[in-house]
C-alpha cells in the first residue's frame, strides 16, 4: 500500500505519447491500441486518467511532434501536466494533481521505456506512490547505434526488473493491458 496517508484513489499515468515520440517507436501499433485501450477502461471505471506531455528542443510546444498522437485524445477535465525533464514529477504540478485527486497508486504506460518511463517510475515510489508498469504498453526508439540494447531488449529489461522492485510500504511490479486492474477509485 501507499505511504501517502489519505490517497485511497489510482490514476492511469500516460506518459508522453506525443507525435515526435513515437515516430520511431518499437512495436508502435500494438502499443498504441494498448494505450487505447486502458484509457477507455480507466473512462469507463471512473478512474483518473492523467496525461503527461515534454517539452524540450526536440518537442517544442505546440510544433506538431511535441502534440499528442491522434490515436489518443485528452478530454477535459483530464489533468494535462508539461515537464521538460524525465521524471513527470520533475518540476512539473504532478504531484499537486495527485495529491487534489486523493491518489496514490498510479498505473504507468506510454514513452521511452528507457527515459520517461523507468525516471517516472522510480520518481512515484520514491515519493510513497505504488507504482505499476503496464507490461506491454510502454515503448521506446532503437537507439542501438549509440550502445544500447535493441528496443525489445529494452523493454524486457524494464519490465523484468520493475517486476521485482520493491519499497517500504509501497507496491511495484508489472501487468500486462489485459490483466489491469485499477483498484479503489473515487465515486463516480
Amino acid at each position: 500500500m501507499t505511504t501517502l496517508t489519505d490517497r485511497p484513489n489510482t490514476a492511469l499515468l500516460i506518459v508522453d505519447v506525443q507525435n515526435g515520440v513515437m515516430n520511431g517507436a518499437h512495436d508502435r501499433a500494438a502499443v498504441l491500441a494498448n494505450l487505447v485501450a486502458l484509457v477507455e477502461k480507466a473512462r469507463s471505471q471512473g478512474v483518473e486518467v492523467v496525461w503527461v506531455q515534454h517539452t524540450s528542443e526536440e518537442l517544442p510546444r505546440e510544433s506538431e511532434v511535441w502534440q499528442y498522437v491522434p490515436e489518443l485524445a485528452r478530454r477535459e477535465p483530464e489533468p494535462l501536466v508539461h515537464k521538460t525533464y524525465g521524471d513527470s514529477f520533475e518540476d512539473t504540478d504532478l504531484e499537486a494533481v495527485l495529491s487534489a485527486r486523493g491518489i496514490g497508486k498510479l498505473v504507468v504506460a506510454g514513452a521511452q521505456t528507457d527515459a520517461c518511463i523507468r525516471a517516472t517510475l522510480h520518481g512515484a515510489i520514491t515519493r510513497g506512490y505504488d507504482a505499476t508498469l503496464v507490461s506491454d504498453a510502454h515503448t521506446t526508439e532503437d537507439l542501438s547505434a549509440y550502445g544500447a540494447p535493441e528496443p525489445g531488449a529494452v523493454i524486457a529489461h524494464t519490465n523484468l526488473y520493475w517486476q521485482f522492485h520493491t519499497a517500504p510500504g509501497r507496491t511495484a511490479g508489472t501487468v500486462r493491458t489485459a490483466e489491469v486492474e485499477f483498484g479503489v477509485t473515487a465515486p463516480a
